[in-house]
């Protein structure tokens, strides 16, 4: 990943602290088929959930809440490393600290989004960080207008996912909007989540799920469909 990463103190700490207790509890037959589970897009050290997240709690044990430098400085030294196992850890803690990042840190998480691409990474940081930062900033709808329309489909995913943890908050006009705006999308994993979002939005307003795949069920794929009627 090319840019400047911000000085920062916090993150070595972090850092020094990951790489050295990570591989402690790396296993090579469980990385093999981690890798082979996400064809491929990257090497793993073969942590299992549990005990990765059980090591990052040492990792941040004691340590200061950050500012969006530090965020900043992490997720991107995060990213440069080649295991899948870094790339969660940041996620994670910028899960957590989200809240403390301005809207301008929306361009950082584009670059992770872009940077070794796919769904493992991209779908928690839309939700969970790309749909924090846009709710707290509305001016960044706009640029989710954009996303929806960009050529790469992990940045257009983003924009159909960030929204997904909004329930009553959902703009549902936008949401609709963006489904139609990308429902001639040859790609699996676009229709894959325009059904998605539009099941998770049918918990809050399944009628109005109902009555927009029934007007546009003659442009939505059938893979679409099914996935945004599969609890209706």
């Amino acid at each position: 990943m090319t840019r400047t990463v911000p000085q920062s103190d916090l993150a070595d700490t972090v850092m020094e602290r990951l790489t050295a207790v990570y591989p402690t509890g790396a296993d090579a037959t469980r990385a093999v088929g981690a890798a082979a589970y996400m064809k491929g897009v990257a090497p793993f050290l073969g942590l299992c959930t549990p005990d990765r997240r059980a090591l990052s709690r040492t990792v941040v044990e004691g340590t200061p809440r950050p500012d969006e430098a530090d965020c900043t400085a992490i997720a991107v030294r995060c990213w440069e490393l080649p295991e899948r196992e870094y790339h969660y850890f940041a996620v994670d803690y910028l899960r957590r600290h989200v809240g403390r990042c301005s809207s301008g840190f929306l361009p950082v998480v584009r670059r992770l989004i872009v940077t070794v691409p796919w769904w493992d990474t991209v779908d928690a940081l839309a939700s969970h960080v790309v749909g924090p930062l846009v709710s707290a900033d509305p001016k960044l709808k706009s640029d989710m207008d954009a996303w929806i329309d960009d050529d790469n489909l992990w940045v257009a995913r983003t924009a159909l996912l960030h929204q997904l943890r909004y329930k009553d908050a959902t703009d549902a006009d936008r949401l609709f909007s963006y489904c139609l705006r990308r429902a001639d999308h040859p790609d699996f994993f676009i229709r894959k989540a325009i059904g998605w979002c539009l099941r998770e939005y049918a918990k809050t307003d399944p009628q109005a799920v109902r009555d927009f795949v029934d007007g546009a069920r003659d442009r939505l794929a059938p893979l679409s469909v099914r996935e945004a009627t599969k609890h209706l």
